[in-house]
């Protein structure tokens, strides 16, 4: 059974699932749909054409599916889309798309958003990323899963972090981060490979050596870009016989190939 604070403001039309708790002064708009298990605690707003899915959890203030930071908007019926199991703490911020991009925002699944953290208009977030607290996230901005973005972060709009990447603590990030890589500074410049997380996540040596390699090649071996992409596709080839590592290397090829907005160097 629903359970919904006497206090809190529902409207008729907002699909909520039967186990939705809402706790005291939240409001909840008419064009929510809020997915089984979740939780809203107390003083949270989600608004606007937004879709949550099941068992996420929303700690005290947030504001959820408000109108984009954005002077071109012009109240067109854009979307934000949460996936499952999400954390999202106290003071969170999270907009809805622009019809300059997509129109969506997307939250994947297993996220763990801490506090004051803010994520822009059209931002694609994947799975299992971690926002430390006050992280600053601007429009159109990708970051894949695993990533890590550190507490009083900033991120420019455009921006891409790649998957298993880190960005450290009171950083500005103006350009993309590769996969796998650490990144720090004002403005962030790189720092490693993240190791520690690899680890962790059950990454092979072999393919970390590879990796660690790569990011040698990128960084270290005083290349231009285009002749680091060359070698770095090289290594890809040559790890055929190792699927793992193989992969790995054809994804950090990949992603400095296609950035748009250059690579942290």
């Amino acid at each position: 059974m629903t359970r919904i604070h006497a206090s809190a403001i529902v409207d008729s039309k907002a699909e909520i699932a039967s186990d939705v708790e809402i706790g005291p002064y939240s409001v909840i708009g008419p064009n929510v749909k809020i997915g089984a298990g979740s939780k809203i605690a107390s003083h949270t707003v989600i608004e606007g054409y937004t879709t949550i899915g099941k068992e996420n959890i929303f700690a005290h203030f947030a504001a959820i599916g408000g109108a984009p930071q954005d002077m071109k908007y012009r109240g067109e019926p854009t979307q934000l889309i949460i996936g499952d199991r999400n954390t999202i703490r106290e003071f969170t911020t999270i907009h809805t798309g622009t019809s300059q991009d997509e129109g969506i925002t997307r939250i994947g699944n297993d996220n763990w958003i801490m506090a004051y953290v803010h994520i822009a208009h059209d931002c694609q977030i994947g799975s299992n990323t971690i926002f430390a607290s006050n992280a600053q996230i601007a429009g159109h901005v990708r970051v894949d899963d695993w990533a890590i973005m550190g507490g009083m972060s900033g991120v420019h709009q455009f921006v891409r972090v790649g998957q298993h990447a880190m960005l450290g603590g009171a950083s500005a990030l103006v350009q993309d981060i590769p996969p796998f890589v650490i990144a720090a500074g004002d403005k962030a410049s790189p720092h490693g490979i993240n190791v520690e997380g690899l680890k962790r996540r059950g990454f092979s040596s072999e393919t970390i050596s590879a990796l660690r390699q790569a990011y040698k090649v990128l960084y270290k071996d005083g290349l231009s870009f285009e002749e680091a992409k060359v070698e770095i596709q090289k290594m890809a080839t040559a790890s055929a016989s190792d699927a793992a590592t193989a992969e790995k290397l054809t994804e950090f090829y990949d992603f400095i190939a296609a950035s748009t907005r250059g690579i942290i160097r």
